[in-house]
């Protein structure tokens, strides 16, 4: 089965209700249609902030956001940003598996 934009989507609404009421709220407030200006701004000073994330507080995390907020208005890269998701995903399992056979499980209270 192939990977679609409704994926994307989908990935986004699950991770957001697992966000702080405030900034869940504060997310879909920036998502509605009419904030076309105020989402583009923000993922363009995101975008930035990633570029340039040898400043403090300015990092790379800045980067994945802006390009999220984008795809709210652009489609086109809502699927590379599935496909992307879905690696990071399968690639820190591996590391996670790999790190628990050679170290074994985490205790955690």
């Amino acid at each position: 089965m192939g990977v679609t934009a409704a994926d994307w989507d989908r990935r986004v609404t699950d991770l957001s209700a697992k966000l702080p009421d405030r900034i869940r709220r504060a997310l879909e407030w920036l998502r509605e249609p009419s904030r076309f200006w105020i989402r583009l701004l923000a993922a363009i000073l995101f975008i930035l902030g990633g570029i340039f994330s040898i400043l403090p507080v300015l990092g790379l995390w800045m980067l994945p956001v802006g390009l999220a907020l984008l795809s709210q208005d652009v489609p086109a890269l809502k699927v590379p940003l599935e496909h992307a998701a879905r690696w990071i995903e399968r690639t820190f399992a591996r590391l996670a598996a790999a790190w628990r056979r050679r170290f074994g499980p985490s205790e955690r209270p």
